[in-house]
């Protein structure tokens, strides 16, 4: 099966991360997308983190009636902090029947030089870009599909967070079960 691995913190997950997962699956020929919810990104500062479980949690509910999407903590289990080709290297070796692709925004895709083992990635993995108002991408490798047209909300999981700690509404931002359970637990009001 073609499964599509979506990196992130998830801190929390939002609708444009749906949005984008759902266009990923209707422009491809991937068959699921998987949420790999990331305890600790080596490229970004973890002290606004909230726990990986509950991060994991929201991911969850936000997915819960799809039948093509995912949640994965296979990177809950692996050393921190957390390598994309670590993790593709432990699925291929569980998973052997699936055919993985890396899903990311231009903007990460831009800074892919900066990943460990990233030439491997790069030539082993189809990786599924779609592009970010103000990073376009001049010379991809011939394992990257460029999606042009995905559509984007310019919304932020910090954004979100910021909401939150100041008593404003994240509705519409977040599926209603995320913000029910961000309000019930008292996610991000510190």
């Amino acid at each position: 099966m073609k499964v599509g691995l979506y990196f992130g913190s998830f801190n929390p997950i939002h609708t444009g991360h749906l949005i984008i997962a759902n266009h990923v699956l209707n422009y491809t020929d991937l068959k699921k997308v998987w949420f790999v919810v990331s305890p600790q990104n080596p490229l970004k500062v973890s002290h606004s983190l909230l726990n990986e479980y509950h991060r994991l949690h929201l991911v969850r509910l936000a997915i819960e009636d799809s039948t093509v999407f995912s949640a994965s903590d296979v990177e809950f289990k692996l050393p921190r902090p957390s390598y994309t080709m670590d993790t593709l290297t432990y699925l291929k070796e569980k998973y052997p029947a699936h055919k993985f692709s890396i899903i990311m925004g231009s903007d990460s895709y831009t800074n892919i030089n900066k990943w460990k083992n990233y030439e491997k990635l790069l030539a082993n993995y189809q990786v599924i870009v779609y592009i970010r108002p103000g990073f376009q991408i001049k010379s991809p490798t011939s394992n990257t599909i460029l999606l042009e047209e995905t559509p984007t909300i310019n919304i932020s999981s910090t954004f979100i967070r910021e909401l939150v700690k100041n008593g404003k509404s994240i509705k519409y931002l977040v599926p209603d079960k995320v913000a029910e359970e961000i309000a019930a637990a008292g996610y991000y009001k510190k």
